[in-house]
């Protein structure tokens, strides 16, 4: 569904804070606007469109699939954040699918528009150059994990950064909507089997605990530090 075209939905996009009004008003006008239900395709991988994204409100996962059909999850963009400019800037097909976990509004704004941005405003630039090296850190990162760690240590890993990207309150973190067995598999590179069981294990060992349908990492520390100790860093 098309929506009215509104620059007040863009002041909370990360990437675009610190415009006028006026220009926010401009990109507003230039965007296509859709309101998208749960379980939408936005973006699909290998299609050869290079519009840039960015997610008013809802929630999305970028993620892609094998030839034997085994989901991968690369991470799930939260409000204000954008995406889909890997393609914007090489013009290559896209790397990976986007769907909607929850209803959902985005904005998009079309190549030749988002590199005139990235011309015109040196601080968007500078922040989509930040982006794409914090994504190519994490990606080294999951690389290591996947060809070095264990099912298990790659559990814990996952359950930390889950954890942090919560909120750690006292050597406490709680997971609201806890992730499915299916979804932390898809994370790490494993079968929902493998995790149900390492889960159980960190539950007898007190590193886990539910609490209704959150997740609750009781004791943090402990945690990180049997990540570190197999990774050699924290």
């Amino acid at each position: 569904m098309a929506l009215q075209r509104s620059s007040l939905g863009l002041q909370q996009i990360a990437l675009l804070k610190g415009l006028s009004a006026e220009r926010l008003d401009q990109l507003a006008q230039h965007c296509q606007w859709k309101s998208l239900p749960a379980g939408t395709p936005v973006l699909l991988r290998s299609e050869r469109k290079s519009d840039v994204y960015f997610l008013v409100s809802g929630a999305l996962r970028v993620t892609s699939y094998s030839a034997n059909g085994r989901q991968v999850t690369f991470r799930d963009p939260q409000e204000g954040e954008h995406f889909g400019d890997i393609a914007a800037i090489d013009g290559q097909p896209r790397s990976a699918d986007v769907v909607t976990l929850t209803p959902t509004v985005v904005a998009s704004l079309d190549r030749a528009a988002f590199l005139g941005l990235l011309r015109d405003e040196p601080v968007v630039a500078e922040r989509v150059m930040r982006g794409l090296a914090a994504l190519v850190r994490q990606l080294s990162d999951r690389v290591i994990d996947l060809s070095t760690l264990g099912v298990q240590n790659r559990v814990h890993a996952e359950l930390l950064r889950l954890a942090r990207l919560a909120g750690v309150i006292g050597n406490r973190a709680r997971l609201e909507q806890a992730p499915t067995h299916a979804d932390l598999a898809s994370r790490i590179g494993t079968n929902r089997e493998q995790v149900t069981r390492e889960l159980n294990a960190l539950r007898r060992e007190g590193l886990l605990a539910k609490d209704g349908k959150a997740l609750v990492v009781p004791d943090v520390a402990r945690l990180a530090a049997l990540v570190a100790e197999v990774r050699g860093f924290d």
